[in-house]
């Protein structure tokens, strides 16, 4: 056993986007000690979903760093310019960057960072008393040799994202014909597209990967089916002041809504965040343009409102039963291979087991979280554990959208330091969501 003498400031657990970012905030800060423990031996965001053509859904702006600190050395533009490529993106005259390229650029600030130890398992966090205060101790393994590591810290930061979703009635089912659109790319290989694909749900993965299977079937031959128990295959929401929902003003607004309420909102939120880009809407719309020229039959079979309940085995193929939402009317088809974009879900980490008892829990079992983004818990620990993207259902839609994280980041930056390293801006949207907006401080000339 490895332990470390230092008491850090802060550990943070996991490195997708968020907890990189917080480590490239916290980097110029020289009094505030992090570390930042990762089990993957490198940073990878979404490795199998980073198809050609596909984009980020936020602008930019939306790095690491910008809304927080638009001077910080870790910002994509100084990426750009360090890639020598600010002119090529400057004539590329697009917001959205390529996912591919967003990967380039968080994996490029993750070799940059003395902070971040990746192929570090975290096993287990506990509280332990050390000179009189209450504090966090994390053990971690090394994935390769095996080796444990004791660490202490004032806070924690759990970062660990989120895992596949899949409905229970379904997950029987999972094998090497049915599985998630997060391992699309690497199952890829070894699947035969040419015959008979299922593609169920309506979100952007589910509709990127019904669009690649398309071209590719394109060539090789098969068919195509996509189904989805919402109304539709609809755009995400994606007008100026619909975007407005994705700051920090509406934060403020849900957070003080009732539980009630706020799981009653969510529910009518949907394509806020879980729709698909207008662009990629229309790609797939102008590939099945340009298959049914001449009347061509495609092989391709788009159905809405159709929820799958049962895939089953049967003669060397896949029966999808189900029913039609709006008639009621049951529906079944063959399939050879089933693609499953039906979203994600917060983890419930096995490293809390020690303290489990100790987290305060809402009573549909989710973490209750306070307005700073620290867990309610009864621990009497003198820091706080702190979560990223796991606030949903407290904090609204905002959770996942990789433009808050900055923002979120800073609030936790703070509040670690005892003092406002990062200024929390005020009033940043034209709309108000309550029925008291402040008002901005007059000019004084």
């Amino acid at each position: 056993m490895n332990t470390e003498k230092q008491i850090f400031d802060v550990i943070g657990i996991g490195l997708g986007p968020f907890n990189l970012g917080m480590a490239a905030l916290l980097d110029p800060v020289d009094d505030v000690s992090a570390l930042f423990l990762e089990k993957e031996e490198e940073f990878q965001w979404h490795p199998h979903l980073l198809m050609e053509g596909t984009t980020l859904q936020v602008p930019f702006f939306a790095d690491l760093v910008s809304m927080a600190d638009v001077t910080n050395k870790h910002s994509f533009l100084n990426y750009l310019q360090e890639h020598n490529r600010l002119y090529n993106f400057y004539f590329l005259e697009k917001f959205h960057i390529p996912r591919k390229e967003y990967n380039h650029y968080c994996r490029w600030v993750s070799e940059r960072l003395d902070s971040l130890r990746f192929g570090k398992e975290v096993t287990q966090v506990s509280t332990v008393e050390l000179g009189g205060k209450t504090l966090y101790q994390v053990k971690s393994q090394d994935s390769i040799t095996g080796e444990e590591y004791t660490y202490t810290a004032k806070n924690i930061v759990m970062g660990i994202g989120t895992e596949p979703r899949v409905p229970e009635a379904l997950q029987d089912s999972l094998g090497a014909s049915v599985f998630h659109t997060s391992e699309y790319l690497k199952r890829k290989p070894s699947c035969d597209l040419s015959k008979s694909v299922a593609v169920i749900g309506s979100g952007q993965s589910a509709a990127e990967v019904f669009l690649d299977v398309a071209k590719h079937q394109e060539e090789v031959g098969g068919s195509l089916q996509w189904y989805t128990r919402s109304q539709g295959f609809f755009p995400m929401e994606y007008s100026k002041l619909g975007l407005e929902y994705f700051s920090p003003d509406y934060i403020d607004f849900f957070y003080e809504l009732p539980q009630w309420k706020k799981d009653q909102l969510l529910h009518k939120q949907d394509l806020l965040y879980k729709g698909i880009s207008a662009e990629t809407i229309a790609a797939i719309y102008d590939h099945l343009y340009e298959r049914t020229v001449g009347n061509t039959d495609p092989s391709i079979q788009l159905q809405a409102m159709t929820e799958v309940t049962t895939i089953q085995p049967e003669g060397g193929h896949l029966r999808l039963i189900g029913y039609q939402k709006v008639t009621e009317d049951p529906v079944e088809m063959e399939a050879d291979l089933v693609i499953l974009g039906t979203g994600y879900q917060p983890r419930v980490p096995a490293f809390f087991s020690r303290i489990k008892d100790s987290i305060t829990w809402d009573d549909q079992g989710r973490f209750t979280v306070n307005k700073g983004y620290d867990l309610a818990t009864d621990l009497k620990a003198d820091g706080y554990i702190f979560i990223q993207n796991g606030e949903l259902h407290t904090h609204g839609v905002g959770a996942p959208d990789l433009g808050l994280g900055a923002h979120r980041n800073a609030v936790i930056i703070n509040r670690i330091a005892e003092r406002d390293i990062y200024s929390i801006q005020q009033n940043n949207v034209f709309q108000t969501f309550g029925t008291k907006k402040a008002l901005a401080t007059p000019h004084q000339s």
